[in-house]
């Protein structure tokens, strides 16, 4: 099996308890997602080839990048620009994990003035932008690999994780819908498309603070572990379910 991992720093395991290097392939006992699939999938019997693309900070492509440059957020790249042309043609798997970074670049611009009296229009745009940029991702990645497995995971509600639970309410009504914006309306779709589509955003152990990291961000060991094991179903399954339609935690604080 020829696995090709797409991502951010989630993909190296930050906030695990044995981070990796970025782009090791031998990270054996890394205890990120990518990792522990890797370790599986070797549990059942496969010889599992690791091409680990991920870019710590990387947001979906040039758009959102520019946006972050735009309000002076640091971003060390983006995934159509800088993994993308990476993936082996001879890749039978591939995941991607996308979004997380983009999330908190939108709310960083928010917060320092985008959108001006109406930031909630600003937002629309902005998962509109996210869309059209997965696309080309998508599109890229089939491009690349055709003949791939291609295995994607939404996200979780943001306003539900601990690292804005310090924020005002205004604050969490706009992460909330930034995020589920992402996964709801570009993200989940994708599985209309043949892709497995993980879905995080419904999965309770994801509004959980004991999954997190110090940083309220990044799981910890135990996120990973649930993350992959919902990824290797994915992985496993010739026919897997669409994210669900709706749930409790596609809205956390009321909605504005």
């Amino acid at each position: 099996m020829y696995y090709t991992a797409l991502g951010a720093s989630d993909a190296i395991g930050y906030g695990s308890s044995v981070v990796c290097i970025p782009f090791a392939a031998d990270c054996q006992n890394g205890m990120g997602y990518v990792q522990v699939i890797v370790r599986q999938l070797q549990a059942q019997g496969s010889t599992v080839n690791l091409n680990n693309l991920g870019i710590p900070g990387a947001v979906i492509g040039p758009g959102m990048e520019a946006l972050a440059a735009q309000y002076h957020r640091t971003v060390l790249g983006n995934f159509i620009d800088q993994e993308v042309p990476f993936v082996p043609r001879t890749s039978t798997l591939v995941t991607v994990f996308a979004g997380g970074n983009d999330v908190n670049t939108v709310g960083e611009a928010i917060r320092s003035g985008a959108g001006g009296n109406d930031p909630w229009t600003f937002v629309d745009q902005q998962i509109k932008a996210f869309g059209g940029e997965y696309a080309t991702l998508i599109a890229g990645i089939r491009n690349r690999a055709p003949g791939a497995r291609l295995v994607v995971a939404n996200l979780p509600n943001f306003a539900a994780i601990p690292m804005t639970s310090g924020y005002t309410v205004e604050e969490r009504q706009l992460m909330q819908k930034i995020s589920v914006g992402f996964s709801t309306l570009v993200i989940n779709p994708l599985s209309s498309q043949g892709i497995a589509v993980v879905d995080l955003l419904c999965n309770q152990s994801f509004a959980d603070p004991a999954v997190f990291s110090p940083d309220g961000f990044h799981p910890n060991d135990t996120g990973y572990a649930i993350f992959a094991a919902e990824m290797m179903k994915a992985i496993s399954s010739s026919s897997f379910p669409a994210p669900a339609g709706s749930c409790a935690q596609m809205q956390v604080v009321p909605a504005r």
